[in-house]
């Protein structure tokens, strides 16, 4: 009587748990991206590389706790493609392992609240939004956007939920009492009606802060992107960027052209993506750049690369 009264208790525990666990679902997904690239480093001789663009492997869930609340969280870990190390520091030291996302956030009608390791969305809100050929990585990356005010860690976001195709975000970090850490403001707007589609992004780290705004325009096969950011940082009193981008699209063909302007120098890519598959494309680029600012890449640059990218 003892073990049918305990089974009959552990089948309605089960019972009661089961529509729980339906509700809840871990993905694991991620991207590897790698080019083999002839490249050119301050008119020097050319030399052959097989380069990493920012391959990542990540965890990411989501549960429906009810009443129209859910949680989810995202862990996200960049590493070297063509060498299967992980990603490293400028300093040579290794990056943290999640360092690309580390957050977990409750969400509802209210929007949503996020606690932890994000990029920020004034990034995601102008020059990512644009960069249609390659996803912003890899030698081709946009060099002349300022990432001075870039802060991913210690933070705590709310976004609103979309009300009309406009939306909204804030996330703030304290110093937290470490030596040199500055407190981050970062804040961005998107708007989208239809094939327009607009953005704003504003960050303040310290006495650095930068604003951008970015369009873009769908119209048929074509798309048009733009954006200009003002930065004042160490560089210069108010450093001015922008960049135009345009995509011509032919069954699994696209045809990508960008070009950005800086105070300090300009950069152009054109690139060619074949679409195997919806994750799965073969491409090829050419980009050139030349800039003056005190960075591992600055200088003049060039490269022809070919490469493979597969999401799964």
């Amino acid at each position: 009587m003892k073990k049918f009264t305990l089974s009959a208790l552990a089948l309605v525990a089960a019972a009661v748990a089961a529509p729980a666990f339906a509700q809840s679902s871990v993905t694991l997904y991620g991207r590897l991206n790698t080019t083999v690239e002839n490249q050119k480093v301050n008119g020097g001789l050319s030399k052959w590389v097989v380069a990493n663009n920012s391959s990542r492997l990540g965890f990411k869930g989501v549960e429906d706790i009810g009443g129209g609340l859910k949680a989810s969280f995202n862990l996200e870990h960049g590493f070297q493609s063509d060498t299967g190390t992980q990603n490293l520091l400028s300093d040579g030291k290794p990056a943290a392992f999640w360092g690309r996302e580390a957050w977990v956030q409750l969400a509802g009608s209210f929007g949503a609240v996020r606690l932890g390791n994000f990029t920020p969305e004034s990034y995601f809100a102008t020059a990512d939004y644009i960069s249609m050929h390659n996803h912003d990585t890899g030698s081709s990356s946009d060099e002349l956007y300022d990432f001075s005010t870039y802060r991913s860690k210690n933070k705590v976001g709310y976004f609103t939920p979309s009300m009309g195709g406009l939306s909204a975000s804030l996330s703030m970090s304290a110093g937290e009492g470490n030596s040199g850490e500055k407190r981050l403001i970062d804040t961005a707007v998107n708007y989208v009606a239809g094939p327009f589609h607009a953005g704003f992004g504003y960050a303040k780290h310290g006495d650095v802060n930068q604003w951008a705004l970015r369009g873009l325009y769908e119209m048929g096969a074509f798309t048009f992107g733009a954006y200009y950011q003002i930065a004042e940082n160490g560089y210069a009193k108010k450093y001015k960027n922008g960049r135009l981008a345009a995509m011509y699209s032919m069954g699994a063909s696209e045809f990508h052209l960008n070009y950005g302007r800086a105070t300090d120098g300009d950069q152009y890519t054109l690139g060619y993506n074949y679409n195997l598959s919806k994750r799965t494309k073969v491409y090829a680029y050419y980009t050139d750049r030349d800039t003056a600012r005190g960075t591992a890449r600055s200088g003049e640059f060039s490269s022809l690369a070919m490469g493979v990218r597969h999401n799964f």
